[in-house]
């Protein structure tokens, strides 16, 4: 390859389509679960999948607890109806009313729950990249969780994140070590329907903001500075027009 030749190390556009289409396409599933069985194959895919995901210091700090008792699930779930229950009171008038309309999880209906946790111990306690930042773990289990979620839709799997448990309540339910944290509790499975927006979008809980307004310029708040400044907004804008419309912008 001459000198002056970069390497293209770009996808093909149909490999590429099918990435964004993915990422747009993905939705947090609460109610749509279906009770067919999730093939043992398709399971063992999503969780290589998480399990390649990047960490800190490569510590690889998550493990996977893969739950599929209807007891254990039951009392998961009386564990996130007690929570549910005091989220609710967090909230006043219309606000309340509305929460309390919300289906926020999926335990009983999915066939799979999936527990994803972080072990802090993995790799020791001087981790290479963690020396400055000791949440760089759990981020790393929140990368293995996208993962997880986004080859899960490639194969047709709803994936829900029940975030209204109580860490301590988890943690007795599925016998986790004191020193493991549970991340992330997720309902896998089977969906009726991929819904065309965000549920709580549609809800008219909170609308999506724009990306202009998040995107700040060598500092925060920071103006744009010149012409490719400029040029990135309007790129944004259609960018995220088209994703609106659930095309995928390329």
């Amino acid at each position: 390859m001459p000198d002056h030749e970069t390497p293209d190390h770009a996808f093909g556009e149909c490999q590429r389509e099918a990435i964004y289409r993915n990422i747009l396409q993905r939705r947090d599933v609460r109610g749509q679960f279906l009770p067919d069985p999730v093939p043992e194959d398709v399971l063992a895919r999503i969780l290589t999948a998480a399990h390649f995901a990047p960490s800190v210091g490569f510590m690889q700090p998550w493990s996977f607890v893969v739950v599929r008792d209807p007891g254990v699930k039951g009392r998961v779930h009386e564990a996130f109806t007690r929570a549910n229950a005091e989220a609710a009171g967090m909230f006043e008038g219309e606000r309340r009313r509305l929460y309390q309309g919300l289906k926020l999880e999926g335990i009983l209906e999915s066939p799979v729950n999936l527990c994803i946790t972080c072990d802090p111990e993995r790799a020791g306690p001087v981790v290479i990249g963690r020396t400055h930042d000791p949440a760089m773990d759990l981020y790393s289990v929140v990368c293995a969780v996208e993962n997880l979620w986004l080859a899960a839709r490639s194969e047709g799997l709803g994936v829900g994140w029940v975030s209204i448990l109580r860490p301590s309540e988890l943690r007795g339910i599925l016998g986790l070590p004191e020193r493991v944290v549970p991340v992330a509790y997720l309902c896998i499975g089977r969906v009726s329907e991929f819904k065309g927006r965000p549920e709580l979008e549609s809800a008219g809980w909170r609308e999506r903001l724009p990306v202009t307004d998040l995107v700040h310029f060598d500092t925060w708040g920071g103006e744009s500075a010149g012409a490719g400044d400029e040029e990135l907004l309007k790129a944004l804008r259609a960018c995220q027009a088209s994703a609106e419309k659930g095309e995928v912008p390329l």
